[in-house]
Parts: structure tokens; sequence; C-alpha cells
């Protein structure tokens, strides 16, 4: 199963079971579904939320298998900032003009990228230096990562 990124920027991740070991005092004649603990196979994660930025990394990995290692350049990671703080100034948050107004959309997907693989605080860090080259208070890891969320689904 794979993750599935909702319109919100919520995120379904499949869990895996936990094996339990049985003992076959406990079994006695139940069948083995029986012993099988009732556990959810997938977990709504919101952004913000621990584990939300490696599951969202791990979600654009998924929509392009063959990619090759993520790669930041200093220009595509000023560009990526110029996209965060536009969108983030956008009365709706739209992402689709502010990528048509940079030179390179690709290169700021894969700065945005970079900063997801390095998790919570490389967003967190991310926000703070978009603040401080653009102005304004920093954006919280949950929009941040809520926007960068959203790029990445546009420029695939």
């Amino acid at each position: 199963m794979s993750i599935i990124r909702n319109p919100d920027g919520t995120l379904v991740v499949p869990i895996e079971a936990e094996r339990q070991s049985r003992n076959e005092d406990e079994v006695d004649g139940q069948p083995e579904e029986a012993l099988a603990p009732e556990v959810p196979d997938t977990r709504l994660l919101h952004p913000g939320e621990g584990g939300y930025d490696e599951a969202l990394a791990q979600w654009d990995l998924e929509q392009n298998p063959d990619r090759g290692p993520v790669v930041s350049t200093a220009s595509g990671r000023e560009q990526a900032m110029i996209v965060v703080h536009e969108v983030a100034a956008s009365p709706k948050g739209q992402v689709a003009p502010v990528l048509e107004s940079i030179d390179d959309p690709e290169a700021s997907g894969e700065a945005l990228r970079h900063v997801l693989v390095g998790g919570v605080h490389s967003v967190e860090d991310f926000a703070s230096e978009v603040a401080a080259s653009h102005g304004g208070e920093p954006l919280s890891a949950h929009e941040t990562t809520k926007i960068i969320g959203a790029v990445l689904t546009e420029l695939d």
C-alpha cells in the first residue's frame, strides 16, 4: 500500500501490524484470527504531526521512484524560498501562478525535497531562513510543510 496525500495536505500512511507471539496455552482452540488484535492498517497524519515530514518525503519519492538523489543548489534554494514566501502571502495559497513566475521550478522542487528529507528541524530552519530573507515572522513547521507538499504536488 502506498502513502496517499489528501487535498487538505493530510497523509494516509500504511502501518504494519505488530506480530504477536502466541503461547499454545493461550490459543486453547480459538481460531488464529480471533487472537489478532483489532489494529487499523493505516494512520492519518496532519502537517506538523510527528512523522509527517518523513512520510511526505516518502510520498514524494513514491510519485517518481526513478528520480535520482535529491540535490539542492543555491539558486534552487533561493527560488524555493521565494515560492514558499509568495504562496504563504497569497490570499488563496495559489501555487501554479507562483511557480510560473520563477526561472527554474524544478530546481525549487529539488530544494524543497532536500528540506523535507532533513526532517522537522530542517523545515523549521528553512522557515526561519525564508523569514530572514523575505521579511515577516517564520511560518510554523506545519504551514511550511503544507506549502511544500502543495508545491511538490503541483510540480508532479
